[in-house]
């Protein structure tokens, strides 16, 4: 059972980790609540938290791209103003000055089957990993990259928690 406590806490911590990062959340505070009640419920239901505007079928390394804030949110904050759920905003929605607009899902049709790409699975639809591109030299270390925001880094494993998004480990990429 979610709280309204539970809410309110989850819903400052993520607009804290947003102001931090450079983010806005949506000027709407109660439709944010909804939208962090809704993330909450997919964690009890699922173990994570999944876009609550978004079906979410199967384990978690199906869901990675939709797990908040999802690895589209920052090309639909650059396109459109918002991400899809609008739970994140540009500064100009933030201010006023843009309305909020209903976008485009970029994640492609619902993954209701499954593909195996090599030893992991992948939603359908998803594009397969990219292979190591050409080694310039050689690295001590691969490249790991980070699916929401890009952050690189080079060691043997990636970080436990995005330095720079906060986030988790499964949500890198090799990337070279």
């Amino acid at each position: 059972m979610i709280s309204r406590f539970d809410v309110e806490r989850r819903y400052l911590a993520l607009k804290k980790e947003a102001e931090e990062n450079g983010y806005y959340l949506n000027p709407d505070e109660d439709f944010d609540k909804e939208l962090v009640h809704g993330l909450l419920s997919n964690r009890e239901r699922y173990g994570f938290e999944s876009c609550p505007c978004r079906l979410c079928v199967g384990p978690r390394e199906v869901n990675l791209d939709i797990i908040c804030p999802c690895d589209y949110r920052d090309s639909d904050l650059a396109e459109y103003g918002t991400c899809y759920c609008a739970l994140y905003v540009s500064g100009d929605v933030a201010s006023g000055k843009r309305p909020v607009e209903v976008i485009p899902d970029r994640r492609g049709p619902a993954p209701t089957e499954c593909v195996v790409h090599g030893e992991g699975v992948a939603p359908r639809g998803a594009a397969k990993p990219a292979a190591a591109g050409p080694v310039v030299g050689s690295l001590p270390y691969p490249v790991f990259r980070c699916r929401v925001c890009g952050y690189l880094c080079a060691r043997e494993e990636p970080p436990e928690k995005c330095p720079i998004c906060g986030a988790e480990k499964d949500r890198f990429e090799k990337f070279i």
